[in-house]
């Protein structure tokens, strides 16, 4: 039972102009009430932007606390799993939500989204693990799935696709808000130790609850629908085919996150890839058994315009979130900013896509012409990571942001097209339906993006950092801070030097001491061998004299050597300690490692055979274990740090190489991309002109469509039950990258 009561419908609303699409009357129409008003519309926006408002910020918040909470659960390299967990959950949900929203309407799927949603949040704050997080996180997806697509399917319900377009501006504003202040907050409660007895960082999950619940309100006041379908046009839910969705994408995704830790040939992988093919093989047999009720519908793809824009979408997802993700972690870890100064110097990214996302929509709604912005935006996204790929350590952030900006460019004008060309490749009451898989497949490739980029990333930088390691012009520096008392005993230092340097440089100290012990036993050896000599002589000399009597020569000998011993060994142990430019300190030749002199002789020395242990890979394991947390790198001296985010780096840059390679892939697809004209009429204009008959052009422009409103109810009846459908199909992100576009009527 649908938790709104019908009301009556006025037949070609969407004809009557500006005012008919919000359900206003134009002069001269007939007196029939209105679906909805202006104000009641607004009103349903103020609930829709609360919600949103709390699924934009909830990312925003936690992208950039990520890094603090991988820190402190000790498991940095486990993020894929939080990450994954979300979007896989938010993904699947995402056309669920649209299915059943037509059974139990709108509202009360929303609030339970909502709901859902604070409740993982809630949970999320308890972790205890990186494994424990994502779990609850994938609670918290299930609740973003309504957050992310009912939105645009009550917008479907309420608005033409022309009239959309006018109140996108408030979505927009939610979304550049959230952006704002979400870096914002999140920084500050993740830097804040405590805040009432409670970590820093899981107040930014808590957050989501007071704002949450004001969402709450705000929907259950302000969301009021009418009912625009019949009760005898309920669709079933493809409840198998999400499952064969799940069965497919899990182990692919399992084996993706763990693939470096198994082996890629091991049992557990090669179980992960065939219940995957299984799973796979599944999903065709029920979305062809389902037809139009299926989750995925298979006729879509006899489109080869579909077929190519879902493609493409699959690719600019997985390069778009790997761009998300590693850019954040690369700003903290390697430019050495605070979350909360990364979170606003991503803003370049955002700000770019919001700029190409208005500006190409109002360039198409103006021209009626769009084929050429799929060229331009991958274009523009593979030259964002072209800069991306020449990042170094001593770049300035000017430069990065160069290449993020770029990157939001190319999002904000591909997304959009991607979207229209999509709908225009099916029928009219297919829209919405064509809208939810194109979307679902560009999630599912933002899905496998996440896993396959950091799985990526944190596999390749053990070996790049033991490699930044080696290099003698990093490890000279490096080597000499850490075996400076005066810098190791920093309390900023200390955990630099006890994850990267003490397995290094304590062995180093105990294998130069060896030495020089050894050293100083042969020395006193030979001191003592040539004291015993001299003595001896000397003695025999003063016998032979009759000076000393041949009875106590062997007496004196050996008072004689007893005597010279110390001096002759003190020489002998200061000439060792001058050849191994070290110090005596009491009767002992060590290093002084706070002697700059004696600390650069021995690094100099050290450091060849060391970059060959390191290079060899002979070395503690240390740096391969040091990924799990990365706080120690924060107010280190960067000369201790510098191998490490070297390492980083060079990671990064390999995912980088591997998002350029994908996001070419897409650009050389777009060429042979062929897309259909921009539809001039809305989906609910098209299949109300074929109900009734009608001309292309609508109604006639004297409103005088009362009479058939009089004597056609039911094929309006009809027509609302479709829209309804293809609206709530319609689940896809509300941000700006994937908006309605507005389109002008001839």
């Amino acid at each position: 039972m649908t938790a709104t009561a019908p009301v009556s419908v006025q037949q070609g609303r969407d004809t009557a102009g500006p005012d008919a699409a919000t359900g206003a009357h134009a002069p001269g129409t007939s007196g029939q009430q209105p679906l909805m008003t202006h104000r009641q519309i607004l009103l349903v926006i103020y609930g829709l932007m609360a919600g949103m408002f709390l699924s934009s910020l909830g990312q925003t918040v936690f992208g950039t606390a990520i890094r603090t909470i991988g820190d402190d659960l000790h498991g940095l390299d486990q993020q894929a799993w939080v990450t994954t967990a979300y979007l896989i959950t938010s993904t699947i949900a995402t056309p669920i939500y649209g299915k059943l929203s037509d059974i139990f309407g709108r509202r009360p799927l929303y609030i339970f989204g909502i709901v859902v949603f604070i409740l993982g949040a809630v949970l999320s704050s308890m972790s205890t693990s990186m494994l424990m997080l994502a779990a609850f996180r994938a609670v918290q997806g299930i609740g973003a799935g309504a957050l992310m697509s009912l939105p645009l399917a009550i917008m479907g319900d309420i608005l033409a696709p022309r009239e959309r377009a006018k109140y996108q501006g408030y979505f927009l504003a939610v979304f550049g808000i959230s952006s704002v202040i979400g870096p914002l907050i999140g920084g500050l409660l993740a830097g804040s130790s405590e805040i009432l007895w409670i970590t820093g960082w899981r107040w930014v999950l808590l957050i989501n609850v007071p704002i949450g619940v004001a969402a709450l309100i705000m929907v259950i006041v302000f969301l009021h629908l009418p009912k625009v379908h019949g009760k005898g046009d309920k669709p079933k839910v493809d409840w198998w085919g999400a499952t064969a969705v799940i069965v497919t994408l899990v182990p692919l995704l399992l084996v993706a996150e763990q693939g470096r830790t198994w082996g890629w040939g091991s049992p557990a992988a090669i179980a992960s890839y065939v219940i995957g093919a299984l799973g796979l093989v599944a999903l065709l047999l029920v979305e062809s058994k389902m037809g139009d009720a299926a989750i995925i519908p298979l006729k879509l793809f006899r489109s080869g315009t579909f077929s190519m824009a879902t493609v493409i979408g699959f690719l600019v997802g997985f390069a778009m979130f790997g761009a998300m993700l590693t850019i954040p972690l690369y700003l903290q870890i390697v430019v050495g900013l605070t979350p909360t100064e990364s979170g606003f110097a991503t803003l370049p990214l955002v700000g770019g896509l919001m700029i190409a996302s208005i500006t190409s929509g109002q360039i198409v709604a103006r021209v009626g012409r769009y084929r050429i912005f799929p060229v331009i935006g991958t274009f523009l996204v593979s030259a964002g990571y072209v800069v991306l790929t020449f990042m170094t350590i001593d770049k300035p952030l000017w430069f990065l942001m160069i290449g993020m900006f770029l990157i939001g460019l190319g999002l904000g004008s591909v997304m959009q097209s991607l979207t229209l060309a999509s709908q225009g490749s099916v029928e009219a009451r297919d829209m919405g339906v064509a809208t939810s898989s194109a979307t679902f497949f560009r999630q599912i490739g933002g899905t496998l993006g996440t896993a396959v980029l950091l799985s990526i990333l944190f596999s390749v930088m053990p070996s790049n950092i033991l490699t930044a390691t080696a290099n003698q012009a990093d490890l000279k520096p490096a080597l000499s801070a850490a075996l400076d008392p005066a810098v190791a005993s920093k309390p900023a230092n200390q955990g630099a030097i006890d994850t990267i340097w003490a397995p290094i440089t304590t062995p180093l100290q105990q294998t130069v001491q060896g030495k020089l012990d050894d050293a100083s036993a042969q020395a006193k050896q030979a001191a003592d061998q040539a004291v015993t000599q001299q003595v001896t002589a000397a003695v025999q000399q003063q016998v032979a004299a009759g000076a000393v009597p041949a009875a106590a020569a062997q007496g004196v000998i050996d008072q004689q050597v007893a005597a010279a011993t110390p001096a002759a060994e003190s020489a002998a142990l200061e000439a060792v300690a001058d050849e191994a430019h070290a110090s005596v300190q009491d009767g002992t030749v060590s290093v002084d490692w706070s002697n700059a002199s004696q600390r650069s002789y021995w690094v100099d020395e050290l450091t060849p055979a060391l970059a060959k242990q390191i290079d060899d890979g002979a070395s503690s394991d240390s740096a391969a274990t040091s990924t799990n947390d990365t706080s120690f790198l924060t107010g280190a001296d960067s000369r201790l740090t510098r191998p490490f985010m070297a390492g980083f780096n060079a990671s990064s840059v390999t995912i980088y190489w591997v998002g350029l390679g994908v996001i070419l892939l897409a650009f050389v697809l777009t060429w042979f991309f062929r897309v259909p004209p921009l539809r001039q009429r809305s989906a609910l204009q098209e299949q109300h002109d074929a109900a009734n008959g009608s001309s292309s052009e609508g109604s006639s422009s004297d409103g005088s469509s009362s009479d058939v409103d009089r004597s056609v109810p039911s094929a309006e009846a009809e027509l609302e039950a479709r829209a309804g459908l293809a609206a709530a199909e319609a689940g896809s992100f509300t941000g700006p990258m994937t908006g309605s576009t507005p389109t002008q009527r001839r």
